[in-house]
């Protein structure tokens, strides 16, 4: 049937508190890097503490745009916007940008961000580029 819970009346506080710090708590930032993944199809903005560990992130898709509205620069607006009120709430003061991708994202994504009042200290290019490009189809034979 399941496990039956037992309710403690009165006023304790310590197991409040326990949960809560267990939990941990909102973590407090000063600097961060923000990682912007723009892709045809979506848009990717992780907010990470300076040694690389995510803090925050969320994507088009997580907001509810679907399809082709996805890779939309609306829709990296709203996700970079959704991110930068976040990391304000973390006390986050400067950051670095990292962007992968050549989606129409890119830019809107930032300039959302940026409107939250976090100031970007610099911004990096790190889209993959082949230095190849794919294989070569084989020769035709006649």
């Amino acid at each position: 049937m399941g496990k039956k819970r037992i309710v403690k009346k009165g006023g304790e506080e310590g197991a409040a508190g326990a949960a809560s710090s267990a939990r941990g708590g909102k973590r407090k930032l000063d600097a961060g890097i923000l990682y912007v993944e723009a892709t045809y199809n979506n848009t990717k903005v992780a907010l990470a503490d300076t040694s690389g560990n995510t803090v925050t992130w969320s994507s088009s898709g997580s907001l509810g745009f679907a399809g082709a509205k996805k890779g939309t620069p609306f829709a990296a607006a709203k996700v970079g916007e959704l991110v930068g009120e976040r990391a304000a709430a973390m006390g986050v003061k400067e950051v670095s940008v990292i962007v992968k991708g050549v989606g129409a994202g890119r830019e809107s994504s930032i300039r959302a961000f940026s409107t939250k009042g976090i100031h970007i200290s610099g911004i990096q290019d790190r889209t993959p580029v082949p230095h190849n490009g794919p294989r070569q189809p084989k020769p035709r034979r006649i």
